[in-house]
């Protein structure tokens, strides 16, 4: 019934410093949760996570191709920490081994950073989309940091038009109505590592810039995987329901499934909005399956 273009996996997991799914505890999840396939994100930047290899995606989907759909990630500091790296040829490489998008882009930058902004134009130039995490703040964090408003983003969008660029994350999500105060676009870690902060539950009074961009820009394109994104939608049952149907096309299912015991309800909201008749059958099948089955060549 699902298919899932937001998923992580180590081939082997560290205890005690990655908790995350193996590949088949992965398989595992989507079996109780009726996802037929999804796609599984390397973790590259150090800046949270022990950073793993695409070959160990690559390797790991080989083994579960019937399930698992590979993405490869770069790191926009790796070869020669420049703005000047040539990308284009080792993202053909990992495209030409069937990896269908890059990301989960998230080292601790300016969205705006030039180096960043270098790899998205080789993204573009190679025609991978592009998944990645924000953060609001520079120190402390990981994702790529844009301000209130999300202007970096919106410049991004104009920059590369021909690029599929996936918001995702709190700092994205939480954009969807307007913000009381700028401290509730995201979480962020007090001084003993333990992640603290709120994310607005208020209904939504007024449209944020979210839905603004995604009408502004035909490249913009929506990860509903963590809970930022359920938190989004299901904040307001008037509001949710209606952004899900005008933006149909270009919202995809996604758990972001990171250790096995991890709670996903957006499944659970989309049937019943869909056997409530709050989103057309047609909207639930795009957003649950279809648009994700065109991404992932499914």
């Amino acid at each position: 019934m699902f298919i899932d273009i937001h998923a992580h996996a180590y081939r082997r997991p560290i205890p005690g410093f990655v908790s995350f799914c193996s590949a088949e505890q992965l398989i595992a999840c989507y079996d109780e949760l009726r996802i037929e396939r999804g796609a599984v994100l390397p973790i590259v930047s150090p800046e949270i996570y022990l950073p793993q290899s695409n070959e160990d995606i690559l390797e790991m989907c080989a083994e579960h191709p019937d399930r698992l759909i590979p993405y490869c990630n770069i790191d926009p500091r790796s070869l020669l920490n420049s703005p000047e790296t040539d990308f284009t040829p080792l993202m053909t490489y990992y495209k030409e081994q069937g990896c269908k998008g890059l990301g989960e882009v998230m080292p601790n930058l300016q969205l705006m950073d030039p180096m960043v902004q270098n790899l998205l134009r080789h993204a573009e130039r190679v025609g991978l989309p592009v998944v990645y995490d924000g953060s609001d703040q520079l120190t402390g964090d990981f994702g790529l940091y844009d301000d209130p408003g999300l202007p970096q983003l919106e410049h991004t969008l104009q920059r590369f038009p021909n690029l599929k660029l996936f918001g995702h994350g709190p700092v994205f999500w939480s954009e969807i109505g307007r913000l009381k105060t700028p401290g509730e676009r995201s979480f962020f870690y007090n001084l003993n590592g333990e992640q603290i902060g709120r994310l607005p539950t208020h209904p939504i009074e007024e449209e944020g810039v979210v839905p603004i961009l995604f009408r502004r820009y035909p490249n913009l394109f929506g990860d509903l995987s963590d809970g930022s994104a359920y938190n989004a939608l299901a904040r307001d049952e008037s509001y949710g329901p209606r952004f899900v149907e005008e933006f149909q096309d270009r919202l995809y299912f996604g758990t972001d499934i990171c250790f096995p015991t991890m709670p996903v309800p957006l499944p659970d909201l989309l049937i019943r909005w869909r056997d409530q008749g709050k989103i057309s059958r047609t909207a639930f099948r795009k957003v649950a399956y279809e648009n994700g089955a065109e991404l992932l060549g499914i």
